[in-house]
């Protein structure tokens, strides 16, 4: 997508690398995309993609080492974060960018109460007393869809359910009402029942604060259900990114279009076969020189497997690094 000026937060050439014993691991390879105020952008892709790490990237939350930045800027507020220093980050951190991790059964400390972890934002982004930090801190979790909000402040994570959990960690991350919010996943550990609560819980929450949203998942369905775009990742890059509705209803890039194939379909009384991709993710053990996904790609030819395709604008913000969606486009467009 183009940068604009009304961008929150805008990612250019990030490269994420992990300096290991036997070598490197190019996790994150040139990703680039920009962030609407008040957009929900949805991030999809196999395991190992590089979802989590490039969204953890932009906010210093890998290990250095073996986590190294090797390029990039991520703009926020005016402001390149990957040269922010590390009390300029924390400061960012949970104040004006909140993170959602993905597993809520361990993300919460087991040992301080859910009022003590819920009013610490509260009391360093924004110098809240600690008695203003509890009113707060109980009005989060009334906003959040928590109970007697004012007594389970005093509770402990192990006396709440996941998805309580996975609530009270909205609560926290939204606690200084951010401009962006990042979720890796967050409902991946929750039930089909506590899931729709927790999106509806998106829903309103996006509605009443206007903020800025990050959605990391597998789930396409969730992304079709509650995304204004998506970014579909492999290798380490963007292979596709658009509208919601153009991505999925006209998949340009074939992973794209493998993994709404995945997607199982009942018709009638009788279940399709579950189609699965072929073969396995990439090693990325140098940083990739030409298409990721040419091994598993039956619509591969020779110049997939030696040149790196670029992102191609097909239509509005719709784009996909592909050299058949690229001939397409010029065949359409002649």
């Amino acid at each position: 997508m183009p940068a604009t000026n009304a961008s929150v937060l805008s990612v250019k050439d990030l490269k994420t690398v992990f300096r290991m014993r036997g070598g490197e691991v190019h996790a994150v390879n040139s990703v680039s995309f920009d962030l609407a105020p008040g957009e929900l952008l949805g991030v999809v892709g196999e395991s190992g993609s590089g979802k989590s790490v490039t969204m953890m990237s932009l906010i210093g939350l890998l290990p250095s080492p073996p986590a190294e930045i090797r390029s990039g800027r991520v703009e926020f507020e005016g402001r390149n974060l990957l040269e922010a220093e590390p009390a300029e980050m924390r400061r960012i951190r949970g104040g004006k960018i909140g993170f959602v991790f993905q597993d809520p059964m361990t993300s919460l400390n087991p040992v301080f109460t859910v009022g003590f972890q819920l009013a610490e934002p509260l009391r360093r982004h924004l110098g809240l007393s600690r008695a203003a930090a509890k009113n707060r801190a109980a009005e989060l979790l009334e906003l959040v869809g928590i109970p007697d909000p004012r007594r389970r402040l005093s509770n402990f994570p192990h006396q709440f359910s996941g998805g309580m959990r996975q609530r009270v960690m909205f609560a926290i991350a939204i606690a200084c009402e951010p401009k962006v919010l990042i979720a890796d996943e967050p409902t991946t550990a929750l039930d089909v029942t506590i899931q729709a609560q927790i999106l509806e819980l998106v829903r309103e929450l996006r509605k009443g604060l206007g903020m800025a949203i990050v959605w990391i998942t597998h789930d396409l369905g969730v992304i079709a259900g509650i995304s204004d775009r998506v970014i579909v990742m492999y290798g380490g890059q963007i292979v596709e990114q658009g509208p919601v509705a153009e991505v999925f209803s006209d998949p340009a890039h074939p992973y794209t279009q493998a993994l709404l194939e995945t997607v199982p379909a009942v018709r009638g009384r009788r279940s399709e076969k579950l189609r699965t991709i072929k073969g396995q993710a990439p090693v990325l053990e140098s940083s990739p020189s030409s298409c990721s996904f040419h091994p598993r790609c039956a619509l591969a030819f020779n110049r997939c497997r030696g040149e790196f395709p670029p992102r191609i604008l097909l239509e509005g913000s719709h784009d996909a690094a592909c050299f058949l969606a690229a001939e397409a486009n010029i065949a359409a467009n002649a």
